[in-house]
């Protein structure tokens, strides 16, 4: 596997129900930090988003925004980031998310971090790219899209090793070996079940 030198988080611009959320988002940030490894994320400067962006901050690391211009006064854009890459459209903010990522870890979040999970996990599954996805399943919030996952495969949907595409792991000190254990995508996972 290629060293990950750059992590793009997808999480929410919330702060979600519990503070574990919060915990793991920042303790992620720290880690991050402390390996000399970039985030890369949606720009914002509130909830999950901001608690990363300001871990990774404060740890001295480098803190990459990416946001399309509509939602800057939505999110609050992050004024204190390394760089803040301005983009025109949702569909762009993914793109260029994805190219300078080497791996993504995806946190709580909401529609939007559903969004732009399914499509890294697509991605990955038509082969366009073999970077590692882990899932931080902080207190079971992610358990739902584990389970749909499973009945996606059992429908007969997608091909059984689409579920080697992400990594599920309960804790940020388990992250790091799910990353650099992820396998690769296998034969016939897009191919099989298109």
């Amino acid at each position: 596997m290629t060293e990950v030198r750059s992590i793009c988080v997808l999480c929410g611009s919330g702060e979600g129900a519990l503070p574990a959320y919060r915990l793991a988002a920042e303790d992620l940030g720290r880690q991050m930090a402390a390996r000399d490894i970039r985030l890369v994320f949606g720009g914002g400067s509130i909830g999950l988003m901001g608690a990363v962006a300001d871990a990774v901050l404060a740890g001295g690391g480098e803190a990459i925004g990416v946001i399309p211009d509509f939602l800057i006064r939505y999110e609050v854009g992050h004024n204190r980031l390394t760089d803040l890459v301005i983009t025109g459209s949702m569909h762009d903010r993914k793109r260029r998310m994805f190219e300078m990522a080497d791996a993504f870890v995806v946190l709580p979040g909401g529609l939007g971090t559903l969004d732009e999970t399914f499509e890294i996990v697509t991605w990955k599954q038509l082969g366009l790219h073999a970077s590692p996805i882990v899932v931080l399943d902080v207190d079971g919030y992610w358990a739902p899209l584990r389970g749909l996952i499973e009945a996606v495969i059992a429908n007969r949907f997608a091909h059984p090793k689409v579920a080697e595409l992400l990594t599920f792991v309960p804790t940020v000190d388990a992250l790091f070996p799910a990353l650099a254990a992820a396998p690769q995508p296998a034969a016939g996972v897009a191919t099989g079940h298109l």
